[in-house]
C-alpha cells in the first residue's frame, strides 16, 4: 500500500518518525519496505543536515513523506520528538508511533504482527521487531537495563578478554529466548532502531530525553516507561533488518565521547550510588585499555597520527567523568 500523508492517518494506521543523516540509499531502501505494508502508513523523516541528497529524493521519489528539515543536527531524540509531535499534531485520531532508524528494511508482515500484538495486549506499551543483519544472522536487540557488569562486558568483551561463555548470558544483559526467536517475551528494553508504540503512552510518560544527543535515549525512556506501569516486549514474528551505525560512524571520535556521556548520565540519573561507584570504575579501566590499543593501533599503521591523537583526546575527556 503506498505511505499516505499523515493528515489522512488514522485509529487503524501506523506513524512512522524517522531522523536521518546522510543515509539516501539505505533511507530509500527503507521506505519502500514501510511502503510495502499491507497498514496504512504515513511517515515524518527530520534530515539533520544531509549533504547527500536525501531531501531531494523524497521530494522526488516519496512526495506522501513528510519531510522536516531543522537546519542543524538535531541529534536523535530531538529529531525523533519534532517527528513524533508533528506526527500527533497533525494526525489526532492516530494509535501507534513507530521510531525507526533510516537503515532499516522491514520484512513484510512485520508491521502487521507488531500491531496485532499491542492490540491484544493494551497493556504493552511498546513492542519492537526480531532485528536481524544484512546477512540474515540474528542482531541483539533487547536487553537488560545496564548494570555494572554489562560496562564491564562491553570494555573488556566477552571472547576478546574475559571468558567467551559470558557473551550470551543474563550477566550480560542479553535473553536467551532472542535467540530461539520462537514466541514473544518480555524485555526491559530495546535497542532504538525500530520501536513501536502508543500515542497515548508518548502523551503521558512523555517523550525521549532531549539532553541525550545520541545513544541511551531509548534506555532511558524504557526505564520511564516501565515505572509508569507499561510492559515491553519483542515480538520475533515481526522481523526487521538492520545495517546499522550507518550515521555514527560516520564521526567515530565523536560518538565514542556522546556514547559514554550519554551512559554516564543513564547511569547517574537511575543507577545507586554503589553501582555508579563500579561503573565508573570500570570505565576507568577501559580507557586505559582503550589508550593502549589506541597507541598499538598508530604502530601498526591502522590509524594515522591525527586519528589517534583524536581517540586519545577523546579518551582524556571521559576520564573527566
Amino acid at each position: 500500500m503506498p505511505l499516505r500523508p499523515i493528515e489522512s492517518l488514522n485509529a487503524q494506521s501506523i506513524g512512522v518518525a524517522i531522523v536521518s543523516y546522510n543515509t539516501v540509499d539505505l533511507l530509500r531502501a527503507c521506505l519502500h519496505s514501510l511502503a510495502a505494508s499491507t497498514l496504512t502508513i504515513g511517515v515524518v523523516v527530520v534530515d539533520n543536515g544531509s549533504t547527500d541528497q536525501s531531501v531531494a529524493m523524497m521530494q522526488r521519489e516519496f512526495p506522501q513523506v513528510t519531510v522536516l528539515v531543522p537546519g542543524e543536527n538535531l541529534g536523535f531524540a530531538r529529531g525523533t520528538n519534532l517527528a513524533m509531535r508533528r506526527l500527533l499534531a497533525d494526525a489526532p485520531a492516530l494509535e501507534y508511533v513507530l521510531m525507526l532508524n533510516p537503515d532499516t528494511v522491514v520484512h513484510p508482515g512485520a508491521l502487521e504482527e507488531l500491531m496485532a500484538f499491542a492490540t491484544a495486549h493494551p497493556r504493552v506499551g511498546v513492542v519492537s521487531p526480531r532485528l536481524v543483519n544484512v546477512d540474515g544472522s540474528l542482531q541483539r536487540g533487547v536487553f537488560r537495563f545496564p548494570t555494572p557488569l554489562m560496562t564491564l562486558f562491553d570494555l573488556f568483551p566477552p571472547g576478546e578478554v574475559l571468558p567467551g561463555r559470558f557473551y550470551d548470558s543474563w550477566w550480560h544483559g542479553r535473553y536467551p529466548q532472542e535467540v530461539a526467536g520462537s514466541a514473544p517475551f518480555a524485555v526491559d528494553h530495546p535497542l532504538g532502531a525500530a520501536m513501536l508504540t502508543r500515542a497515548a503512552l508518548l502523551k503521558t510518560v512523555g517523550m525521549l530525553d532531549e539532553d541525550y544527543f545520541m545513544y541511551v535515549e531509548e534506555v532511558d525512556w524504557c526505564m520511564r516507561v516501565r515505572r509508569a506501569g507499561w510492559a515491553i516486549w519483542q515480538q520475533p514474528a515481526a522481523v526487521v533488518t538492520h545495517v546499522g551505525g550507518a550515521s555514527s560512524r560516520q564521526f567515530r571520535a565523536a560518538m565514542t565521547l556522546a556514547l559514554w556521556r550519554s551512559r554516564m548520565r543513564y547511569w547517574q540519573r537511575w543507577t545507586t550510588a554503589r553501582a555508579l561507584w563500579w561503573h565508573r570504575l570500570f570505565l576507568r579501566l577501559g580507557l586505559w585499555r582503550m589508550r593502549l590499543m589506541a597507541t598499538a593501533a598508530l604502530r601498526r599503521g591502522v590509524l594515522n597520527a591525527a586519528q589517534e591523537a583524536e581517540l586519545q583526546a577523546v579518551y582524556r575527556s571521559l576520564s573527566a567523568l
